[in-house]
């Protein structure tokens, strides 16, 4: 069986165009990144309560913040309004967990010691993992904003700007997702990924997903709005057209900007934390 370039043998490049030489590794690490994605798909069917619990879990506290603990404070207008994009924004940080889990998983079972001893590209099961889990946000999001769209919620922004907004929280997602993968590698250990998942919370509520910053201390209002949590929430409410919180601070006021620079700073931090933390564990 004939050898795919860039994986194993390099010698196989000999007499290539860089160009050519660059197209052909690109080709087979998205070749290699589409067959990982394949596998975690399939583990859809295989798990399929895994994934209707981490579809359900944040519809059941969208209707409990909505329904029983209540809430509004420092909000102007429907708190229904001011409530769902911010459930809709700390949805995207809840279900690392599953995704810390199985790459912890497959470093454990030596799963990953088998795709390496295979000619494909070494970040192909990393990006594949994060394909999955970004479709399966996808649906997540797709479900909650049906379900707030249920109790009474509505956006009045026009297509586009319900576009960007969505855009930007599958944004955060992703930023979230690659500091969940690299956390998972650090910790090595599936019982460790509960420990580290747990830091997901308070950074969540430590936004104006639910309350305004007003109502709070100022010195933890402060905080709060620089929170990258706190500006996709603003921002995909002023692209709802929904309430948003007053702030004068420069992040309240660039909302739409930090929703942006967050997460490609994360990205650009955690990604190739990541890429690097995997290759020096198949050494």
């Amino acid at each position: 069986m004939s050898q795919r370039p860039g994986a194993v043998a390099p010698r196989e490049h000999a007499g290539m165009s860089p160009t050519r030489e660059l197209d052909s590794t690109l080709s087979w690490a998205v070749a290699d990144s589409w067959t990982m994605t394949r596998r975690e798909l399939a583990h859809w069917a295989r798990q399929p309560v895994q994934m209707v619990v981490g579809l359900v879990f944040p519809v059941m506290l969208l209707l409990m913040f909505s329904y029983l603990i209540g809430g509004g404070r420092g909000v102007d207008g429907d708190f229904k309004d001011y409530l769902v994009p911010g459930m809709l924004t700390m949805t995207m940080a809840f279900g690392l967990e599953s995704t810390m889990l199985a790459v912890t998983q497959d470093l454990n079972k030596g799963v990953i010691d088998r795709f390496r001893s295979m000619p494909m590209n070494s970040a192909a099961v990393l990006v594949g993992r994060s394909i999955a889990d970004m479709l399966q946000s996808a649906v997540g999001l797709t479900v909650m904003i049906a379900v707030g769209y249920a109790i009474g919620w509505r956006w009045h922004g026009g297509g586009a700007a319900f576009l960007g907004a969505v855009g930007l929280l599958l944004l955060l997602r992703f930023a979230m997702l690659w500091i969940g993968i690299y956390l998972a590698m650090v910790a090595g250990k599936p019982e460790l990924v509960q420990a580290v998942q747990i830091l997901v919370w308070p950074v969540a509520f430590l936004s104006n997903a639910i309350a305004a910053p007003d109502s709070m201390p100022s010195w933890l209002g402060a905080v709060v709005e620089w929170n990258p949590m706190s500006a996709t929430a603003t921002a995909v409410r002023e692209l709802f057209g929904n309430p948003v919180a007053a702030g004068d601070s420069w992040a309240a006021a660039n909302a739409e900007l930090l929703a942006v620079v967050w997460p490609v700073a994360l990205v650009a931090v955690f990604f190739p934390l990541a890429v690097r933390r995997f290759r020096e564990l198949s050494r």
